[in-house]
């Protein structure tokens, strides 16, 4: 199986992070080695000081330059990867993609009706380089805004139910789509280091949430153990 990460800037990470990727690969090290690939067009980490993804200092030196591969960039979303993701499946040959996009959608760009529109766009794009690709999408979980800010809020929660529905509607068994579960335990205020960016303890919990949906529904991998 080849795998592409699909994600903003909670995927795509900064300089000195480990990401959720790497916690990723070492859960497919410890389940799936030898039998999978991580794959996409890019591998940095965003530069607060150059304001681009032009980074390679992850946490981990030795995390593999191979396994640093995905399509995810800080500040885009939904909107920015429905035209980029057909390219980038038909010339990695991605299998799976793992999903987590839509804040910065509803935070910036569109409101929930727009950015589940380019939740279908996105699919169908994938499907067309390869109709057999399966996708793990990541509910929105909702950042420290949403504490005061109650609009945006109510947009997130409406955003999630419109992408529990596209699931269903869109899910096919000659390519599935799952929706993974936001970790119940996921908590900003000690998950993340500015109330919406992983930490070590978000990140694995957000590989989790990707590594469960897959080993339950559809026997990939195994169990995470952080």
């Amino acid at each position: 199986m080849r795998f592409m990460f699909v994600g903003d800037s909670m995927t795509i990470g900064r300089a000195g992070d480990y990401t959720w990727r790497y916690r990723m690969w070492q859960h497919l090290e410890a389940t799936s080695r030898g039998r999978y690939g991580i794959v996409g067009p890019r591998t940095g980490l965003y530069e607060a000081t150059a304001d681009a993804a032009v980074s390679h200092a992850y946490a981990d030196p030795a995390f593999p330059a191979d396994a640093r591969r995905h399509l995810s960039g800080w500040g885009e979303g939904w909107l920015h990867m429905a035209p980029l993701i057909g390219d980038a499946v038909a010339e990695a040959k991605a299998d799976v993609l793992l999903v987590s996009l839509g804040l910065i959608d509803l935070g910036f760009y569109t409101n929930s009706v727009q950015t589940s529109e380019n939740v279908h766009a996105f699919v169908t794009a994938a499907r067309a380089a390869n109709p057999h690709v399966r996708a793990v999408l990541l509910p929105v979980i909702p950042n420290v805004r949403a504490q005061y800010d109650a609009p945006f809020a109510a947009e997130c929660a409406r955003f999630n139910e419109l992408l529990a529905k596209a699931v269903a509607d869109l899910d096919e068994p000659g390519s599935p789509l799952l929706l993974a579960s936001v970790p119940e335990a996921y908590d900003i205020a000690t998950d993340t280091y500015d109330g919406t960016h992983p930490g070590p303890s978000g990140e694995h919990k957000l590989a989790a949430a990707f590594a469960t949906a897959m080993h339950q529904a559809w026997g990939l991998g195994g169990p995470y153990a952080p």
